[in-house]
């Protein structure tokens, strides 16, 4: 049984990336690609409801979440590379449905992901657009720390 740890869910977000990388190439069922993953994965350390959660809540909200990014980003959505597609699509996933995870570790996790995962400078990219969304969709959390902060 999985639980709900920092490094369970940031395993349960990397398996997530993989599987809508893979999502996002080939358009496979994301019920098709779970099981997959289940089954050629070790989840004993991964939080599995998080990654089903996820897994299907992206390509769930997809053409929502591409709207939010869309005003944040330099280019089409459709220019990205597939890997920060499926990264600011978390992302911003997390930052509108998880309120209970705070947009600062969805903003790390995010920055994490393109560090292992993205090109060279991706994770700077990820980073800015990030936190731009999380201003607008998180503006009462984010306006304290900058209060805070001043």
């Amino acid at each position: 049984m999985s639980e709900a740890t920092p490094a369970a869910r940031r395993k349960a977000r990397r398996f997530t990336l993989q599987a809508l990388y893979q999502w996002q190439l080939a358009g496979a069922s994301v019920t098709d690609i779970e099981a997959q993953f289940l089954a050629n994965n070790d989840f004993a350390k991964a939080d599995r409801g998080y990654f089903h959660d996820l897994l299907h809540g992206v390509p769930g909200q997809v053409k929502e979440l591409d709207e939010l990014l869309t005003p944040f980003l330099d280019r089409r959505v459709e220019e990205l590379s597939q890997v920060e597609k499926a990264i600011l699509r978390i992302g911003a996933f997390e930052l509108k449905e998880r309120q209970d995870v705070p947009y600062r570790v969805v903003i790390n996790e995010g920055i994490e992901l393109a560090k292992v995962f993205g090109a060279e400078e991706s994770f700077k990219y990820v980073n800015g657009v990030l936190d731009k969304l999380a201003r607008k969709l998180r503006y009462a959390e984010t306006a304290e720390r900058h209060t805070r902060d001043e």
